[in-house]
Order: structure tokens, then sequence, then C-alpha cells
């Protein structure tokens, strides 16, 4: 038995190993656990998706950061999607009785929420925008890659787990540099952000504010690491 994870962001590798991985990277981080680095986004998540079932992964898990929906989510908080949804598309359902293993196996260490999480394709900024979408959708947060990891998973006939922790919250809107500063794949450019930063001062304690919330996430996603050999044993 072969898991396979996805992560979108370098950020997110961190959380599972110290090894560099460039996109499309596909590499073993342990016995029977395939990482890839997809990039941001629907479409870079499927073809990492396949390419890990290429590989000889028969269990697919997506991994990283969402952005909360639900005003009772706060960063850092582990979210367990039980169903997936997209604008127009079918929805996707998780594998419950691998869900319910890694609840059991957390429950004591971290505050979990089980609920729906729905596509993005692009990064919503605004607060507005997060109280629409939560009303028309039901969903508890998005995210821009699980829809897409679920979906591929759902076409080759292998159970799929969603393991998002938040990272902005329902009711903050994203500073206007990491908009103005993010690549085609969802990437900061270092430059990018310093020239608009020198024209927007203003914008500085918005990202330290973020920056804050992104490690609270991260604290959370490392401390379900530590648990990944029982959770991939279920």
């Amino acid at each position: 038995m072969s898991i396979g994870i996805v992560v979108a962001l370098p950020e997110e590798v961190t959380t599972l190993t110290s090894r560099k991985l460039a996109q499309g990277d596909c590499v073993s981080i342990a016995d029977n656990i395939l990482l890839t680095l997809a990039g941001a986004g629907p479409s870079n998540a499927e073809r990492a998706a396949q390419q890990l079932i290429a590989n000889g992964a028969d269990q697919l898990i997506s991994w990283g950061c969402a952005a909360a929906l639900s005003p009772d989510l706060k960063p850092g908080d582990l979210v367990l999607a039980d169903q997936l949804t997209a604008t127009q598309q079918q929805p996707f359902n998780t594998d419950a009785i691998w869900r319910q293993h890694l609840q059991k196996l957390l429950s004591a260490e971290l505050p979990i929420s089980v609920g729906r999480l729905t596509e993005s394709a692009q990064i919503v900024a605004q607060s507005h925008n997060k109280k629409l979408i939560y009303q028309q959708t039901g969903a508890i947060a998005l995210d821009m890659e699980s829809y897409a990891i679920a979906k591929a998973a759902q076409q080759a006939g292998l159970p799929c787990l969603v393991i998002r922790v938040i990272a902005d919250p329902a009711n903050m809107d994203l500073p206007q540099a990491v908009s103005q500063s993010l690549n085609s794949q969802g990437q900061v450019q270092l430059g990018k952000l310093l020239v608009f930063l020198l024209s927007h001062p203003w914008e500085v304690p918005g990202l330290i504010r973020l920056g804050l919330h992104f490690h609270a996430a991260q604290k959370t996603l490392k401390t379900i690491a530590k648990h990944l050999n029982e959770i991939i044993n279920f």
C-alpha cells in the first residue's frame, strides 16, 4: 500500500520534510509515502494526483492550508473535509473510515472541525466574498486544490483524505501585497513584494499578521505530520 500526498506550496512541504522540492517533483519521504509539490490551483493539483497514481499511490491525501469561511474557525484549526464541492460540479466525498481513524487519532491533541470544503480557482482575498461563499455553499473552508485531488482519486477508484489547516480567518481581508506579488503558481515573488511594499508601507502590519497566522497553520501541520505513519496505517 502506497500513500500519495499532494502539497501546493514549498512552505507546506516543510511541514513534512526538510528536502527541497521543485514543482513537479515526486519523491519518497518514507516507506510507502510519496510526496509531490504540485504548485497552486486545481490544474496543477489534478496533474500531481495523476502523477502519484502513475507512480503507484493507491491512496491520496490533500495536505496544506485553507481559508476559513466559517466564522468559528481560527488560524491553526484543523479541518477534515467530509465532502468536496466546486461550482457546477458534482461533489465528492472523502473516505469516511479513514477520516474517522484520523479524528480518533488526533482528537486528544487538536481541535478538529469536520465539514464541507469548497474549491476556488483563485485566492479569495476579501472577507465579504468569503461570507458570500459561506452562505451559498455551506462550506466551512476553501482551498484551490482538494476538489481536483478528490476527483482524480474518485476516477481511479482510490480513497482520499483531505487534511487542511486554517491560515486566514473568515473575517480577514488579505493584504493587497499578497495578490500583487504572486506568480502563476501561487507563490510569492520576493522582488515584487518588496517593490509593492515600498509604495504601500501601510500593508506591512497586515503581512505580519498573515505571517503569524500561517505560522500557526504550519505548527498544526507539523503536529499532524508526527503521526503520519499512524495516519496511513488505518
